[in-house]
């Protein structure tokens, strides 16, 4: 039997080499063979030398190495028609997202749809929702619909609630929200799903195909801020567009993907099971919702909005529904991943999966707000808390302003962590960036970059030390999938997934986190983006 040709050995050495991986934490050089890690620290050194080694040997030259960086929480898809809708992010008012709307407008002809993301009424003057009628100004012969940062609420023209058919006798849909006027005119306002489904389910489905060529271009942005992996957790037909990808070997991150709660019954059919895949694309579960979210003030309250006496948010999917499909999802062997912010919601949840049992790692996703008898509630039940850190720093004024003293247990990570909860951290993007040490930044110092909102951060109790929101970001959520055979930590038999920073961020000034730029990423032993051409071999 003839065999090929041994595969060669490339060692990186001179490293700072945080392997995540108690047995050896920290090491100066890692060894890799094909898509795996064959050894790290002394052993790996020895490698370098021998004859068998065949391969590459990269000078790290005192450079910090981490595993690759997963994003527990990411609307990948999204993402990517994100970078070629209309973007809105920044917009410091509504005069200035409609200015921006215009300049669209004008580069569209009349009829066609133009689709916007990522505005954000809490940071405009006067915080109000904006309505159809200041659309129409700009858009006059356009159908628009603007999709706002949250993602719980989008606000659209008259034309495209005239092509939805929407009017004064539509009523509001379960689990959502018609915004109106005084009189009960439709004012463009959609809150939640439902209701914007009745505007965005109009528009053109995204063809798998062109979405598949267009992803190709978002991978680097993944890169190049050191992400390896992805929990995707967008709807159809994103899993398609995956399924594409790895089929022509194009697929550049790792993914985890959660299926839609529409596509259960599907999915129990066929008898797709969680763990159905391999290391590049494997079915992690179904994603389900079940309230809104804190900037529309549709997250489900156990008390009301402070001063909103008669909001306490919604319920997207009553209890006795969601038990159902829990029990549905756990006999085909598919964990939930919920998203619950508002502490009512998070009660529900844990109050359902409590009952539910089926021995599967479920998780709560976004978890924003317990209450404080809820906290101990995620370990003792062994659901993983998915969580994204740059919320906290973002949305704390808005926290504060509409949740008052409850925010003690507001993005809770030191008190989950003490419990014995797993941390799976993520973005939410392109609800916020994609960049996951803005994520680790905002563990750590419960601080924005500028220093917002104070010396010693957003309740500062809650803080996270460096290890422990690395891990957040690489060990927690390997588990929180069953892939910590392969990915989490750098040792040997695992994934060479691995990245170089220009700084070491578990010794530098914590402020400076948020400024780390990433040099190179590995992906199964290839340099995927950075530094190490030929020019940098030793």
């Amino acid at each position: 039997m003839m065999t090929g040709d041994p595969l060669p050995i490339n060692v990186l050495i001179n490293g700072r080499i945080h392997t995540l991986d108690p047995r050896r934490p920290l090491v100066s050089a890692i060894a890799t063979v094909g898509e795996r890690i064959l050894a790290v620290g002394d052993e790996a050194l020895a490698l370098r030398e021998s004859p068998a080694c065949g391969g590459q040997v990269y000078d790290l030259e005192g450079r910090c190495v981490l595993p690759g960086l997963t994003d527990s929480h990411i609307h990948f898809m999204w993402y990517t028609l994100g970078l070629h809708d209309l973007d809105l992010t920044g917009c410091r008012s509504l005069d200035e997202m409609v200015a921006r709307l215009a300049d669209r407008v004008r580069q569209t002809p009349p009829g066609q749809w133009i689709r916007g993301r990522r505005w954000d009424q809490e940071t405009w003057p006067d915080r109000r929702f904006p309505t159809a009628a200041d659309l129409d100004a700009a858009a006059p012969h356009h159908p628009v619909v603007l999709i706002a940062k949250s993602g719980h609420a989008a606000v659209a023209n008259s034309q495209a609630l005239r092509q939805a058919g929407i009017t004064a006798q539509t009523p509001d849909p379960p689990g959502g929200r018609i915004g109106r006027d005084a009189a009960g005119v439709p004012n463009g306002m959609l809150f939640e799903d439902s209701a914007m489904g009745q505007v965005l389910d109009i528009l053109p489905p995204p063809d798998a195909a062109q979405v598949a060529e267009w992803m190709q271009n978002a991978f680097p942005h993944a890169w190049r801020v050191g992400l390896t992996t992805i929990h995707d957790v967008d709807a159809a037909p994103a899993f398609e567009v995956y399924q594409r990808l790895y089929a022509r070997g194009k697929l550049g991150l790792r993914v985890a993907k959660y299926l839609a709660a529409e596509q259960l019954d599907a999915a129990c059919q066929v008898g797709l099971r969680a763990g159905l895949g391999d290391h590049w694309l494997r079915v992690a579960g179904i994603k389900v919702f079940s309230d809104g979210a804190l900037g529309p003030r549709t997250a489900a309250m156990l008390a009301p909005y402070e001063g909103e006496p008669d909001n306490r948010g919604v319920l997207t999917i009553e209890e006795a529904a969601l038990r159902d499909l829990a029990v549905r999802a756990t006999a085909c062997g598919l964990p939930l991943a919920v998203h619950a912010i508002g502490d009512r919601a998070n009660r529900m949840v844990l109050d359902v999966l409590s009952d539910v049992g089926g021995g599967l790692s479920h998780r709560i996703e976004h978890v924003q707000l317990l209450h404080p008898d809820d906290v101990p509630r995620l370990a003792s039940l062994g659901i993983t808390a998915s969580m994204q850190p740059i919320h906290a720093t973002q949305d704390c004024e808005m926290a504060e302003r509409y949740w008052g003293t409850r925010c003690a247990t507001a993005y809770a990570w030191r008190s989950l962590l003490e419990t014995g909860a797993v941390l799976a951290f993520g973005s939410d993007c392109p609800v916020e960036d994609l960049n996951p040490f803005l994520g680790i930044h905002a563990a750590v110092t419960r601080r924005r970059p500028d220093g917002f909102p104070s010396p010693s951060g957003w309740h500062p109790e809650q803080c996270l030390t460096v290890p422990e929101a690395v891990q957040a970001y690489t060990v927690g959520p390997a588990r929180s999938v069953g892939a910590e055979g392969n990915v989490g930590t750098l040792s040997p038999g695992k994934l060479a997934d691995l990245i170089v920073l220009d700084r070491d961020i578990f010794t530098c000034e914590p402020m400076e986190i948020a400024e780390t730029s990433v040099l190179a990423t590995m992906i199964g032993g290839q340099f995927v983006y950075g530094v190490y051409g030929e020019a940098d071999v030793a």
